[in-house]
């Protein structure tokens, strides 16, 4: 078999799947893209959704984030998994040692462990999300609180505070 007929194959193959699934590309540039604030998020977080419904299934959000921003002790229905696009910040998980991320990094968070992400400069992350995404914020000592009391509380729940 030549490498052309090989080719050939292969791009009959492609080709028939991407029709027998009615799949299309779609595709953007950040340029081109709207980003606003997302409640209940902090508001020196901003967002545009990429792909997907976040509020019905799998999704994926574009965040940028301002330094010194914090989105504070929390947790998700959905496994959370995220991607530095640039910029430099903290992924903090409860019963797990911190992890820096630069431009590259990966973080993945399980579906229902309590974490927090503080941007130290200036970060563009990549959120995709398994199911439909949620936040549940929490207190020190983990219980559930209000959006509200979570972004007044940031300063106040240190990590080694956290249990």
């Amino acid at each position: 078999m030549t490498i052309r007929t090989l080719l050939s194959g292969l791009a009959l193959t492609v080709a028939l799947a991407a029709g027998a699934y009615g799949q299309q590309m779609s595709g953007t540039n950040l340029a081109d893209m709207k980003f606003t604030w997302l409640p209940p998020l902090p508001t020196c977080a901003k967002g545009s959704v990429a792909s997907g419904d976040p509020t019905k299934g799998q999704s994926i959000i574009i965040a940028k984030l301002a330094s010194g921003c914090v989105i504070a002790w929390h947790w998700h229905t959905p496994d959370e998994h995220v991607m530095m696009g640039s910029g430099v910040g903290k992924m903090e998980m409860q019963g797990s040692k911190p992890v820096t991320l630069t431009s590259g990094g990966f973080a993945m968070m399980p579906a229902n462990h309590i974490h927090q992400f503080t941007c130290i400069k200036a970060c563009q992350l990549f959120i995709y999300s398994n199911v439909a995404f949620d936040i549940h914020y929490v207190d020190k000592a983990g219980k559930e609180i209000s959006p509200a009391e979570a972004l007044k509380a940031v300063k106040e729940i240190p990590a080694t505070e956290m249990k």
